[in-house]
């Protein structure tokens, strides 16, 4: 069985907690603005690896304006962003931020409303504050770390579950397509009852569970800017964050499943169990 640490996360200043809130809600409403009124409307994609791994003009926009405001709000601490890479000096801080400013910009990109905006400041151990903005919902979800999660100011509290039976899991495709294994994983969900969803935006799998909208979300793999955000709301509102292993890590480096408590054990179970078949 998956035993769930737990052990406290170290506490942070309460002053940079408000701070740092407050103008993470500032840019994921500037953000929202901004994808609202775009989307679907002649973004310029242009291709890397995959040709659903888009970047628009959008996405450097909005990293940018991210970047500025940062930098004029939280002098020394560096940001790591998706379009621009890493500050110098990153990897040794106490804090860093770290933004994707449109995760599920191949949907953007087609007007099909379904995207999000992610920030989040880090430390050594995890998200300290997430902001997730949801543009076509009209909602921003929040956490801070002990403070709990929102949703536009709305207390979030996870409802624990028992049963896969009925739910929904949601999970993503690689860039590259299918993960190893995940043919099995959705047999072994439908088995359970439960139905999986490849909805395109990493961040909004994860917020579904944090809102009690799905059952669980697995990644086979992730950058850290995909999913800090909306992890720091799923650790505030309950949810179980493991790794394939199931060690109960707040931002794993092989894989991640975010899961109501309750159902954590079996839908892990899926995940080895295909992976191994």
């Amino acid at each position: 069985m998956t035993l769930l640490s737990s052990r406290p996360r170290k506490p942070v200043e309460p002053g940079l907690l408000s701070r740092a809130l407050e103008v993470a809600g500032r840019l994921a409403n500037d953000a929202t603005d901004v994808i609202t009124a775009t989307a679907g409307r002649g973004a310029r994609p242009g291709f890397e690896d995959s040709p659903f791994d888009w970047v628009t003009d959008t996405d450097r926009t909005l990293e940018r304006h991210t970047r500025r405001i940062l930098t004029a709000e939280f002098p020394g601490i560096p940001v790591v962003g998706q379009e621009f890479g890493a500050d110098v000096g990153s990897e040794d801080a106490e804090y860093r931020w770290v933004v994707d400013p449109v995760d599920g910009t191949a949907n953007y990109v087609a007007g099909v409303p379904w995207c999000a905006y992610s920030l989040a400041l880090v430390d050594a151990e995890g998200p300290v504050v997430g902001v997730v903005a949801d543009p076509f919902r009209g909602q921003i979800y929040a956490a801070a770390r002990g403070r709990g999660a929102r949703a536009n100011g709305k207390r979030v509290s996870l409802t624990d579950r028992t049963s896969t039976a009925g739910a929904i899991v949601c999970t993503e495709l690689t860039r590259t397509g299918p993960w190893p294994g995940m043919g099995g994983f959705i047999e072994r969900a439908a088995s359970a009852r439960a139905g999986v969803r490849v909805l395109g935006s990493a961040a909004l799998a994860i917020a579904q569970v944090a809102l009690g909208h799905a059952a669980a979300a697995v990644l086979h793999s992730y950058h850290e800017w995909d999913v800090a955000g909306s992890v720091a709301l799923a650790l505030e509102s309950g949810a179980a964050v493991l790794d394939r292993r199931g060690e109960d890590l707040a931002l794993p480096v092989d894989g991640l499943l975010v899961a109501a408590p309750g159902v954590a054990d079996q839908v892990l179970s899926w995940w080895q169990e295909s992976a191994n078949a």
